[in-house]
């Protein structure tokens, strides 16, 4: 707690080695660009001791993945909140690549680092892995980093890091419901397009996210499509069950790098919702 009375959480490093006090120091610079609400907000530092420290806002919710695995936990989070959180994550991916001082790519978004505030607004958080870029700059070539799972396939075999990378982490999702969520699915679908250029940007997502929010509270009566007048557009109908089971199925087949366990961390960003 602070003199002002102020809750912090204090992020320390478990292990010291040179590569985790880069990480902190990484971590610290790359939040000094950042200004958005929906991103964990960074209040101090100490990086001169033998174990670096980090000092946060303190978000009292955890994180998105307790809330989506577990079971006493699951039944808070509604759909509708779910949703929420979704465009709230993308505005922030959004602005970290099209808005902020300079382009920031964060090369690991996975439930596991989206915290839920005490309104459950999301807060995009563990900046270590992330990539600053100059302003003329569309990619990077880096040594890979990430968490399997989210990891984007074009990004692992080439090592160039590029906006799309953030685009396909987010669009991982592994199972979803069926009409309320067809949209989201497809979405979803978009991004994890195995070839970079033709998955959406965050601004795309963020901005088709919050169409979804306005147009499909009603129960399986929207249809999402792609159209070459816009980018994604709403009619009006009822939506097949053999569409939607096309829509929110995810071929592991097609990952390029080696195969996931199911014991892996990878979880859908949105959950699963029972019908």
């Amino acid at each position: 707690m602070l003199e002002d009375g102020r809750i912090v959480a204090v992020k320390k490093s478990i292990t010291i080695d040179e590569g985790r006090v880069e990480q902190f120091v990484n971590e610290a610079i790359i939040l000094t660009e950042i200004n958005h609400r929906n991103v964990v907000k960074l209040l101090g530092c100490c990086l001169e001791t033998e174990v670096p420290l980090l000092v946060y806002e303190f978000i009292p919710n955890g994180t998105l993945h307790q809330y989506l695995h577990d079971p006493d936990e699951n039944l808070l989070v509604s759909w509708e909140m779910r949703l929420q959180i979704a465009a709230e994550v993308a505005g922030a991916i959004s602005y970290l690549h099209s808005a902020s001082s300079i382009p920031i790519y964060h090369r690991d978004i996975k439930s596991n680092n989206i915290l839920l505030d005490e309104k459950y607004r999301a807060k995009v958080a563990d900046f270590g892995a992330s990539k600053a870029l100059s302003i003329d700059e569309t990619h990077v070539t880096t040594i890979v980093a990430g968490t399997f799972g989210y990891l984007d396939p074009e990004y692992f075999r080439s090592s160039q890091l590029t906006d799309k990378s953030d685009v396909y982490s987010f669009g991982v999702q592994d199972t979803a419901g069926r009409e309320q969520i067809a949209a989201v699915a497809q979405l979803a679908r978009w991004c994890l397009n195995m070839i970079g250029r033709r998955r959406p940007t965050m601004k795309e997502v963020a901005v088709e996210l919050e169409r979804i929010r306005m147009h499909g509270r009603r129960d399986g009566d929207v249809e999402y499509q792609r159209t070459e007048s816009t980018i994604l557009s709403w009619d009006d109908g009822d939506v097949s069950m053999s569409n939607i089971d096309d829509a929110v199925t995810i071929n592991s087949n097609a990952h390029t790098y080696p195969k996931i366990k199911e014991s892996s961390n990878a979880h859908p960003l949105l959950g699963v919702v029972t019908m």
